[in-house]
């Protein structure tokens, strides 16, 4: 049986995905996992990463156009799927109940300014 919920790495991953739409390949959201969260993380755990969430239908992916920064080579491009959107829906949804029941830290009680 395939898990369908998200470890906080894939939630963080399934949204880097999102954020970088059409430039979501691994290298760029290696790159974009350390500049959103100053923390190193290693091609092979994003690679290893991107392969679960493909396995669990969170993502799909398809090959890009070959360039010739990569000597012709092309980039595998990563999408957020229809159950992707709803596996980060329902982490969001949990966080955000959880967050709400702490005393004096709900989300209501809050400034951002």
């Amino acid at each position: 049986m395939i898990e369908t919920k998200l470890g906080e790495f894939e939630e963080v991953i399934l949204l880097i995905v999102g954020i970088l739409k059409t430039e979501a390949y691994a290298y760029r959201i290696t790159e974009e996992f350390k500049a959103q969260s100053g923390r190193k993380s290693s091609i092979g755990s994003v690679h290893s990463t991107l392969e679960r969430l493909v396995e669990k239908k969170f993502l799909s992916s398809e090959m890009g156009e070959p360039t010739t920064e990569r000597g012709g080579r092309r980039k595998r491009i990563y999408s957020i799927t229809a159950e992707g959107q709803q596996a980060l829906q329902t982490s969001r949804d949990f966080r955000i109940s959880l967050w709400n029941q702490l005393p004096n830290l709900s989300l209501d009680q809050l400034s951002f300014e």
